[in-house]
């Protein structure tokens, strides 16, 4: 269907944002860190408390955003209850997509409000409106939406094992899957090293 992949595109493009944007936060917290430490021990160094606020400001934005993108390709933790390719197994799966999406929308309908507050409010040391970290939660609510229907819509369209072996992130070992195929369901990935999509 053109609508997934229109959103698929889209995702991608949001994802090579969001790699570049934590590859940043992720510098900028280390340099911020380890200049703590070194003007603790270094006495000619001025000790710039506002350095504290925007680490831990980094570090919720990497948190949001890294949850955000663990949804897309399956990073998070998952309790395998059935067997691989039983119908309960399918049906597992597409819950817990379905609850990412619920999760997205519930952090949307609240972010967006607790965002809201952060204007009124300001940081002590760096001066900054908190809306800086409080809009985290409204920004990964749409990541995680966006993220969720891109999966749910490639499931009804492929199947939930396809679209499996499209989006999730490689993490098991390089065999071949030889669990049979159920009858009336798609069959469970049988290469791991198809396991992401390759981009446009």
């Amino acid at each position: 269907m053109a609508i997934t992949t229109a959103i698929g595109r889209i995702n991608r493009q949001l994802e090579r944002l969001l790699n570049v944007l934590l590859l940043l936060l992720l510098a900028g917290f280390m340099l911020l860190i380890v200049y703590q430490i070194v003007s603790r021990n270094l006495g000619f160094l001025p000790q710039l408390y506002w350095t504290e606020e925007m680490s831990r400001f980094a570090f919720q934005w990497m948190i949001m955003l890294g949850t955000a993108i663990g949804v897309w390709h399956g990073d998070h933790f998952v309790l395998e209850a059935f067997p691989h390719g039983s119908r309960a197994d399918r049906v597992g799966r597409i819950v817990r997509d379905s609850s990412c999406l619920l999760v997205g929308v519930i952090f949307i309908t609240f972010g967006f409000g607790f965002a809201l507050s952060g204007f009124n409010r300001i940081a002590t040391a760096s001066q900054l409106p908190m809306v800086v970290t409080y809009s985290t939660f409204f920004v990964c609510g749409v990541l995680i939406l966006s993220f969720s229907m891109h999966r749910l819509l490639l499931t009804a369209e492929r199947g939930v094992y396809a679209m499996e072996e499209t989006l999730n992130t490689l993490s098991e070992p390089d065999e071949p899957n030889t669990t049979p195929c159920i009858q009336g369901g798609d069959p469970p990935p049988t290469d791991a090293s198809q396991h992401r999509e390759t981009a446009p």
